[in-house]
């Protein structure tokens, strides 16, 4: 990426239903994003959960989404601090992928969250997921631990902190 982005991060809604569904199709995402439940209404509106369609220059390209990782006794995440959030996100447009998209909005949304006081935000790629491995680490998530099944599926947790 030779031209600095601006991301802007609009709440995603139930019009954006037929555009994340046809992201979580592209096989790029279908590798790591469980494709077979698309998000519903319901699910826009659980409380514990930020959705968020990302943009650049006006065009959305990406979803991320953050939660209160004690939104669920059984998080995997739930011994952070109070106020701690957890992330995920992809990239549904594939030309947009390698270019340092997802490094540049994961981080501006990292601040935002830090500066809101978030202590300690949270993720858990696949093990395997290498690519996304490093974008966590060039942002400074470390592992906190050994890989392990969820009911989510099998994770590495990384966290980052203020």
């Amino acid at each position: 990426m030779t031209v600095p982005h601006q991301y802007s991060f609009r709440k995603a809604t139930i019009y954006d239903l037929p555009l994340l569904a046809a992201w979580q199709s592209n096989p790029h995402v279908r590798a790591w994003w469980d494709s077979g439940e698309p998000y519903s209404a319901a699910d826009l509106a659980d409380p514990r959960v930020a959705r968020w369609i990302v943009s650049t220059r006006g065009r959305p390209f990406a979803f991320m989404q953050d939660y209160t990782v004690h939104g669920w006794e059984d998080h995997h995440f739930f011994k952070l601090p109070n106020g701690s959030r957890g992330i995920d996100q992809f990239i549904g447009e594939p030309k947009m992928i390698g270019l340092g998209h997802g490094s540049a909005f994961i981080g501006a949304r990292m601040r935002a969250l830090f500066d809101f006081g978030v202590p300690v935000i949270a993720t858990d790629p696949h093990p395997a997921n290498e690519r996304a491995i490093a974008v966590y680490k060039k942002l400074g998530f470390e592992p906190i631990g050994s890989p392990q099944e969820t009911r989510w599926g099998l994770i590495l947790p990384m966290v980052a902190r203020r």
